[in-house]
């Protein structure tokens, strides 16, 4: 589980909006990009190379 104060300054590489959790916490999802960044090993890895688009 990431820290709260992590999250609350953690924002999109791609548009610097916020991101928010997903309900399994194992990701963060920008909503306005439509994209995942995943949570590996408890680290987020904020890649935009590595992000998955989410679907419509």
């Amino acid at each position: 589980m990431l820290n709260k104060d992590l999250l609350d300054i953690l924002a999109c590489p791609k548009c610097k909006g916020p991101v928010q959790l997903t309900d399994q916490e194992d990701g963060l999802i920008c909503d306005a990009c439509r994209l995942l960044y995943e949570i590996r090993d408890g680290i987020p890895v904020m890649l935009i190379d590595e992000a998955k688009k989410l679907g419509e």
